[in-house]
C-alpha cells in the first residue's frame, strides 16, 4: 500500500520532472510533504501562486517537456489563474496540482456558493483554459486521471492541465499494482488528414510555381520536435524564412535564409517580404492579430496561402482565402512534403532571394541615430548591446507586455544556441520575473537575461525574494520610463494627450526599483544614461550571481516601425496596411519597394 500522495509524486518523477514550483498551503499538505520527502524533485517555493505557474510556464518552455505547479485551494487555486491562460494561448504543457477541500465538505450539487474552508470550484472555472481538468473524488481512479493529463498536455497542440485533490483523497492508502490506467487509444487522436500526401503534393506544386515564396516559421515546429525536419526543409527549399515572436529563437540572425519577424511590431525589410510575397508557406503559427493585423484581408494578400497548423480552429478562423489549409501536425507534415521533394524543381530565384537581402540590409530596425544621444537610455540601443555582447549559451527573458516585450522581439538579433523565451499571447505583467528563474533552472542555471518594465515588476515584485533565495545567475534589467510608457503612448496618440494613471502627473507612482532589491538584500546597478552603455551592460554581465539593474529610458520613445492604427468617431479601429509601417516612408520611396500594387490611400 501506498499513500496516494506519494504515489501522485513518485508519479511526477518518473515525468524526469526535476522542478516543482509551489506556494504551500493547508489545503494541499499531503501533497506538499510527499514532494519534500523526494529526493529526486527539488521544489522552490514562490510566494504568489501566478509566480509558481509562470516559473513552471517557462521551466516547461525552455526544456520543452512538462512544467509542474502545486497550489492549494480556493485563493490558491485561483490565484494560479494567469499562468494557466497564459500557458493555453502559448500551448504549454504544464500540469497544475492543487489541495481541494476533503470529499465531505465540497459543493457537490447543494446549491450553496461555499461549503468547506476556503472551497472554490476550481475546476470550473479552468477549463475553458486547459486541455484537462478534473478533480479526483475516487483514490482508485488517480493513475487514470494522472497518465491521462500528461498525455493530454504533451499530445497534440500542448497546453495546461488540472488535478485537483480533496484532503482526504490525498491523505489515502492505495494498491498501485491494481490501479486502472489510461489508454491513449480512448482519444482517437489524429494529427494528419488521410489525404496528407496528396495535401504535400499539392503544396509542392503550388511552390513550383512561385516566384516568389516564402516561409512563415511558428513555434509549432519546435513543439513538433520538427527543427531537425525544419532545417531540411529550408536547405531544400532556399527560400526567405520569417519567423514569430514565439519562435524567435528557431534560427539565428546570420542564417542566409533568415530574414526577420513580420508583424504589427516588426522590421521594415520582413513586412516588405511577406506582403510582396506570391506563395506564403505558414507552419505552426496561429496567425495571431499582432502577426497579421485586423484585417485579414490584406494579409499576404498577393499571395496564395498553405497553412500548417494541427488545430483546425486556428484554420478555420482566417477571414481571407487560404489556398490550402492542411490540418496536421508540423513534423507530419514535413516529413511528407520532404519524402517527395525529389519533385520539388530547380527554380531560379536568386533575384528575390536578392532583394530580401537587400530589404533587410537597408531597413534595420534599430537606426543609427538612435545611439547618438547621450541622455536615457534608447531601449533599441539597450536591446541592440545585449544582442551584442551576450553569449551563445545565454538564456533571455522578456517581459510579455510592454516596450520591454515588444521591442525585445522586434531588435534582438539572435545568436545560435540562445534560447528565448516568452508568452506574448497574453501578455501578462509580471511574466519576466517568476519566468527568468524557471528558465534558468530549466536550463541547468545556465546565465539568464531579464527585460523587464518597473510597471510589470511590481506586479510580482515579492519573487526579489525568491531571487535572492535561489542565488542563480540572472540579470534583470529594469527598464524605467517613468510610469506605464505604452500607456502613455497610446493615450498621447489617441486621446490627445489626457493622461489617465500611466505617470507621477496622472495618478501613477512605482517605487525606486534599486532600493526595493537592495531591501531584498540583491546586487543593485543603475545606468542613468547611454554614454558608456555598452560598458555598463557588460560590467552588470560580468558581475557575479543575481543584480537588478535600473535603467532610466526616455519615457517618450516610440515603438517602432509598428502599424498605424486610427480609432474612428463609432469606436471602430482601422489599421494600416502591414506594408506600410510608421514613421511612413516617403511614397517614392515607399512605391520603389512594392513589386505587387499598393493599396489606394
Amino acid at each position: 500500500m501506498i499513500k496516494l500522495s506519494d504515489y501522485v509524486m513518485k508519479f511526477v518523477a518518473a515525468q524526469k520532472v526535476e522542478h516543482v514550483f509551489l506556494l504551500p498551503g493547508g489545503g494541499c499538505m499531503h501533497l506538499l510533504d510527499s514532494l519534500g520527502r523526494r529526493k529526486d524533485i527539488r521544489h522552490t517555493c514562490c510566494l504568489h501562486e501566478q509566480a509558481a505557474v509562470i516559473a513552471a510556464e517557462a521551466y516547461a518552455q525552455h526544456r520543452q517537456e512538462l512544467g509542474v505547479a502545486l497550489v492549494t485551494t480556493g485563493p490558491g487555486g485561483l490565484n494560479a489563474i494567469t499562468g494557466v491562460a497564459g500557458a493555453w494561448i502559448d500551448s504549454t504543457p504544464v500540469l497544475v496540482l492543487s489541495g481541494q477541500v476533503k470529499r465531505a465538505d465540497m459543493i457537490g450539487s447543494s446549491g450553496v456558493r461555499q461549503m468547506g474552508i476556503q472551497e472554490a470550484d476550481i475546476v470550473s472555472i479552468v477549463k475553458p483554459i486547459t486541455k484537462y481538468a478534473v478533480t479526483i473524488t475516487d483514490p482508485k481512479t488517480v493513475r487514470y486521471h494522472l497518465e491521462k493529463a500528461v498525455h493530454i498536455a504533451r499530445s497534440g497542440r500542448p497546453g495546461p492541465v488540472w488535478l485537483d485533490f480533496p484532503l482526504d483523497v490525498q491523505g489515502a492508502m492505495i494498491d498501485e499494482d491494481s490501479l486502472a490506467g489510461f489508454d491513449p487509444a480512448e482519444l482517437k487522436e489524429h494529427y494528419a488528414p488521410a489525404n496528407l500526401e496528396q495535401l504535400a503534393g499539392r503544396a509542392i506544386e503550388m511552390l513550383n510555381r512561385a516566384a516568389r515564396p516564402v516561409l512563415l516559421a511558428g513555434n509549432g515546429i519546435r513543439l513538433a520536435g520538427a527543427i531537425p525536419e525544419f532545417m531540411e526543409f529550408i536547405e531544400a527549399l532556399q527560400i526567405p524564412v520569417l519567423t514569430t515572436w514565439k519562435s524567435i529563437d528557431l534560427l539565428p540572425e546570420d542564417d542566409p535564409y533568415y530574414f526577420g519577424r513580420p508583424g504589427s511590431i516588426a522590421s521594415r525589410g520582413a513586412n516588405f517580404i511577406q506582403q510582396n510575397s506570391d506563395l506564403l508557406i505558414v507552419i505552426g503559427a496561429r496567425l495571431d492579430l499582432p502577426q497579421t493585423a485586423h484585417d485579414h484581408a490584406n494579409f499576404a494578400r498577393a499571395a496564395e496561402k498553405i497553412i500548417v497548423d494541427i488545430d483546425p480552429a486556428e484554420l478555420g478562423k482566417m477571414k481571407t482565402r487560404v489556398s490550402l489549409p492542411v490540418p496536421a501536425d508540423a513534423r507530419v507534415f514535413l516529413t511528407e512534403f520532404l519524402r517527395q521533394a525529389a519533385s520539388v524543381m530547380p527554380v531560379d530565384r536568386s533575384g528575390w532571394l536578392a532583394r530580401c537581402r537587400e530589404w533587410k540590409r537597408k531597413y534595420p530596425v534599430v537606426l543609427p541615430e538612435y545611439g547618438k544621444s547621450s541622455g536615457p537610455v534608447n531601449t533599441y540601443c539597450l536591446v541592440d548591446v545585449l544582442s551584442n555582447v551576450m553569449k551563445a549559451d545565454d538564456v533571455l527573458v522578456p517581459g510579455s507586455s510592454g516596450a520591454c516585450a515588444e521591442i525585445t522581439m522586434q531588435a534582438f538579433r539572435v545568436r545560435k544556441g540562445q534560447r528565448i523565451q516568452n508568452t506574448p499571447g497574453l501578455g501578462s505583467m509580471g511574466f519576466g520575473l517568476p519566468a527568468s528563474f524557471g528558465a534558468c533552472l530549466a536550463s541547468g542555471g545556465r546565465r539568464t537575461i531579464g527585460i523587464i518594465g518597473e510597471g510589470g515588476l511590481q506586479h510580482n515584485i515579492q519573487e526579489l525574494e525568491t531571487l535572492a533565495r535561489l542565488k542563480l545567475p540572472i540579470k534583470l534589467f529594469v527598464l524605467n520610463n517613468n510610469g506605464y510608457g505604452s500607456i502613455r503612448a497610446t493615450q498621447n496618440r489617441h486621446f490627445a494627450g489626457r493622461l489617465v494613471c500611466c505617470d507621477p502627473s496622472s495618478g501613477l507612482t512605482l517605487p525606486d526599483t534599486c532600493k526595493v532589491a537592495a531591501a531584498y538584500g540583491l546586487k543593485t546597478a543603475r545606468i542613468s544614461n547611454q554614454a558608456n552603455l555598452e560598458m555598463d551592460v557588460k560590467k552588470v554581465l560580468e558581475t557575479e550571481g543575481t543584480v537588478i539593474c535600473d535603467v532610466v529610458v526616455d519615457p517618450d520613445l516610440q515603438t517602432a516601425p509598428r502599424i498605424a492604427t486610427e480609432v474612428r468617431p463609432d469606436g471602430s479601429i482601422v489599421s494600416k496596411p502591414m506594408e506600410d509601417l510608421w514613421p511612413f516612408l516617403d511614397r517614392e520611396e515607399f512605391r520603389s519597394n512594392m513589386l505587387i500594387e499598393p493599396l489606394k490611400e
